[in-house]
């Protein structure tokens, strides 16, 4: 093949990305402190605004949206969906609750005081996780793709492919906007990865396989799922869904320190 065609080949398959691949940096955590969590919840997605911890759940028939006291774990607030209805993740903007919906393709909206529905919207696709960067909704439906969307239309403004230096990246779940990159669990792992939302690279993987041994419970933990950043303490929680605490973590380069307790 003569080198000029190669070169277009490479730049004309779908999903390319001009982006440099690189290999991701490696992280691990320390435990900086745990929290009680129902173990009844089947956690899709959780957020953090102004000092208040909200949280989707999922399963027919257990679906809900709440508002969640971190000390104690005690829902103070929350809408039960109708049974047909599979509620996933949630974010709040802008003083709304967006919380999308898995196979029933219809997003919610909340005012996020009192819970009131403000809308509902179609969506043409799963809804799996949601989070924004200040300016977009940004959403994934459990492919490599992350869509970010207009809030007042969702309309897609723009979308990029998850991939790292072995490929692209599937099973995007629950999201969350960090400090500029968009953290996501991928479904059935113990990993969240980094990503890069102006390319989609992810420049980052995070291994939390030891933080199920944390668990006291009665019957094997379920799948990691949840991810919420508070900004003004600089904290970052994560959890599992019917996982009976929230833990506060702390990252760390490298492997070798997983499960340690930090001292502060």
């Amino acid at each position: 093949m003569r080198p000029f065609i190669l070169i277009f080949f490479l730049f004309w398959l779908p999903g390319c990305s001009n982006a440099p691949v690189i290999k991701p940096k490696q992280f691990s955590y320390v435990i900086v402190h745990s929290y009680p969590h129902d173990p009844m919840a089947f956690t899709q997605g959780l957020a953090w605004d102004q000092g208040i911890v909200y949280e989707g759940t999922g399963k027919r028939g257990r679906s809900s949206l709440r508002r969640v006291d971190l000390q104690t774990g005690r829902v103070e607030q929350e809408i039960d969906y109708e049974k047909d209805i599979f509620a996933e993740g949630i974010t709040v903007f802008h003083n709304k609750i967006y919380q999308l919906t898995w196979k029933n393709k219809t997003v919610f909206v909340y005012d996020k005081h009192d819970f009131a529905i403000i809308k509902s919207w179609r969506f043409p696709r799963e809804g799996w996780g949601i989070t924004h960067d200040n300016r977009n909704l940004i959403v994934s439906d459990g492919t490599s793709t992350l869509y970010f969307l207009d809030p007042e239309t969702l309309s897609a403004r723009r979308r990029i492919t998850v991939h790292d230096n072995s490929g692209r990246v599937k099973y995007l779940n629950e999201l969350e906007y960090i400090k500029g990159s968009v953290y996501a669990n991928v479904w059935k792992s113990n990993r969240i990865a980094i990503i890069n939302p102006d390319n989609g690279v992810v420049e980052g993987w995070v291994d939390l396989s030891r933080l199920r041994e944390q668990l006291i419970c009665d019957k094997p933990p379920n799948v990691l799922n949840g991810i919420m950043y508070d900004p003004e303490g600089d904290r970052l929680f994560v959890t599992g869904k019917l996982w009976p605490t929230l833990f506060e973590i702390r990252l760390v380069p490298g492997l070798h320190r997983a499960g340690l307790r930090s001292a502060r």
